[in-house]
């Protein structure tokens, strides 16, 4: 009993450990969130995008964002808008085509899913006569702020290589399930990315909302076609010394699965990608942030490891739960209690404290603070959808989340 107990032991101090290291950690930097000062757009229109918007039977949502786009403030022959018609069996690529934009139809029933299909239109536009100097990719259900092209272009000016705009949420009341995801990226947006660019380390990239320069996409290649295309490619820009971009004043709204079972689906989807590119590039990062003494990739490792952002509620909550309702455990020696309860009462509050401190300071309407009491079932669930994703991370079978409203930009800013 005593071998087992030992065993017990070490593996809980171990827990402990690691878990207050991700806390403290997050805490210390979540602080740089507090700090926003908007930029001024410094440089005038000169960077040629290419906008190209993967689309999959998406004939329900696609016409208020290509609509949206082709008002973009950004002179009009700086900027081609491509349709990805992607094994579409509805008329996407029709009501594109009839919207005025350029329309690539691919049909590929082996290799499926977004990035496949981002890597098959990029080959056709090295191969065409067109020049562009960067790419800008988004969802088929998404809307996009007007300036979302200029802030682009102001930071391709100053230098930046791949830039992510602000994810917002376009259908946030539509159920409990979606002002639950709008709070969870409403904290992510300024606790995260936020605190981490104005620390200089890299931000997440989003999957959608992306702009990457052409010559760099050139230089490292598309071969991010997993199920989370997004943390693949910015696992890459980091390995090689490229650090994404947060823009804060650049949003896109993205529609999200309105059931709780279409939402666990989809984080399914995002977590067995994530656990993908953790296996294929931690380890790399971690090496190179000893060996480079980098920060930037020590931080890029760590959210590599796990899905951090879950982890740190999830363990947090755990510990503290732990050391509150079984102290018999550390009066028969079961356990040893590493970092003190209030430790975990401290980092707990903190957390929670900051969910509705980033939608104050983001002005997010009145109306979303009613979900906060709901939010903590929420984050419960992401616990069945990280054990599945831990066992099943080897599927890359992609499957389609359906979209189905058809919001128009001038519905968010009434919202």
């Amino acid at each position: 009993m005593g071998f087992w107990n030992a065993v017990l032991d070490g593996a809980f101090i171990a827990l402990q450990a690691i878990t207050g290291l991700i806390g403290g950690y997050q805490m210390i930097l979540s602080v740089f969130g507090l700090y926003y000062r908007k930029k001024d757009i410094q440089f005038k229109p000169r960077k040629r995008f290419a906008v190209l918007v993967a689309a999959h039977n998406e004939a329900q949502v696609i016409c208020p964002l290509l609509d949206n786009l082709k008002r973009m403030r950004y002179p009009s022959h700086l900027y081609d808008i491509y349709v990805i018609a992607d094994n579409c069996t509805d008329n996407t690529a029709e009501i594109a085509r009839a919207s005025g934009v350029k329309v690539a139809e691919r049909c590929n029933e082996e290799e499926r899913g977004k990035g496949f299909a981002i890597r098959w239109m990029l080959e056709r536009l090295y191969e065409s006569d067109q020049s562009y100097d960067a790419v800008v990719m988004f969802d088929a259900d998404n809307l996009v702020a007007t300036n979302f092209l200029q802030v682009m272009n102001d930071r391709l000016m100053a230098g930046k290589k791949v830039i992510q705009g602000y994810l917002d949420i376009k259908n946030p009341y539509d159920s409990w399930v979606t002002i639950s995801m709008a709070i969870s990226y409403w904290y992510t947006n300024r606790m995260w990315q936020l605190a981490r660019y104005n620390l200089g380390l890299s931000c997440a990239l989003g999957g959608t909302g992306l702009c990457i320069d052409m010559g760099l996409l050139q230089r490292l290649g598309w071969e991010a076609t997993g199920l989370t295309e997004d943390v693949e490619f910015g696992a890459k820009c980091v390995s090689v010394g490229v650090y994404p971009v947060w823009a804060h004043d650049a949003r896109v709204y993205d529609e999200k699965p309105i059931s709780l079972r279409a939402s666990m689906r989809q984080r399914l989807r995002w977590m067995q990608g994530h656990f993908n590119c953790a296996q294929q590039y931690m380890i790399p990062l971690l090496k190179a942030s000893i060996v480079e003494r980098s920060l930037g990739k020590l931080d890029a490792a760590i959210y590599l490891f796990q899905p951090m952002r879950f982890l740190i509620l999830f363990f947090t909550g755990f510990m503290l739960l732990f050391q509150l309702g079984a102290p018999v455990a550390w009066t028969m020696n079961i356990a040893t209690e590493l970092l003190p309860t209030w430790f975990w009462v401290m980092v707990n509050l903190f957390i929670l404290f900051q969910m509705p401190l980033a939608m104050i300071m983001d002005r997010i309407p009145w109306r979303a603070y009613l979900g906060l009491p709901l939010f903590p079932f929420f984050m419960f669930t992401w616990f069945p959808v990280t054990s599945i994703a831990l066992f099943t991370r080897h599927n890359r079978v992609w499957k389609h989340t359906v979209h189905t409203r058809a919001i128009h930009l001038d519905d968010m800013r009434l919202r």
